[in-house]
């Protein structure tokens, strides 16, 4: 009896390729949130207390504008960098997905995209909190805010709409805006790293990602996760 003929070299090298990013997107994810959990625990605390102290010695200075003036500089700054660090802790690791869950999580992405952006925005999403490993939903929330930087980049969009959908086979993102639309059908025409990284994360658990115009104009991206 012969043997069964060996894969090809080239399909072996792409497994291995993809096993690779996964584990290095996983890695990363990580590091992120470890990251930012110590600028919380650490750095946030730190700064908290300075502030504090900083209230306590103003409270025995002389009354002398000048010195309070420079105390309300001093609280001005702390303050400022107060907002930064949390501001850096969002962006490494958003904490509302694993405190409040993924509803939470893309409610305030998209509210602060449309501040930020000056843009409308809308949401749709399940009555009850998705039921997905924690993987989903960072997988999820990634390719949102891909989506998002590529409205911001490419659309001209006046408004998006944020659709979830979520059933016992899958968990499905939908993210629509009214801009000029992709060149063309695929994703594959824009060439952009970010939402390429999104669709081989969503490949990794099984799932898909595309791009394509919107029939009533724009653009609508879709991913689709298996439970």
């Amino acid at each position: 009896m012969s043997a069964p003929p060996r894969e090809p070299q080239s399909q072996l090298r792409a497994a291995e390729l993809e096993e690779l990013l996964a584990y290095l997107n996983a890695s990363w994810d990580e590091e992120r949130r470890a990251l930012s959990r110590q600028m919380h625990d650490s750095l946030g605390s730190s700064l908290t207390a300075l502030t504090m102290h900083l209230g306590l010695l103003a409270s025995k200075l002389p009354q002398e504008p000048a010195l309070h003036d420079r105390v309300a500089q001093m609280k001005k700054l702390l303050h400022t960098i107060i907002d930064t660090n949390r501001a850096m802790q969002h962006r490494m690791w958003n904490d509302k997905l694993e405190f409040l869950g993924i509803r939470a999580a893309l409610t305030e992405r998209l509210s602060e995209f449309g501040a930020a952006q000056q843009l409308d925005t809308s949401c749709s999403l399940p009555e009850d909190e998705p039921s997905c490993p924690r993987g989903h939903a960072v997988v999820l929330l990634y390719a949102l805010e891909e989506g998002l930087r590529n409205v911001v980049r490419h659309a001209q969009a006046r408004a998006i709409e944020v659709i979830v959908d979520d059933n016992d086979e899958a968990l499905m993102l939908t993210l629509k805006d009214d801009g000029v639309g992709p060149p063309a059908t695929t994703m594959e025409c824009y060439g952009k790293h970010g939402l390429r990284a999104a669709r081989e994360r969503a490949a990794w658990l099984g799932g898909t990602l595309t791009l394509a115009p919107n029939p009533s104009g724009g653009a609508v991206l879709t991913i689709i996760l298996p439970k």
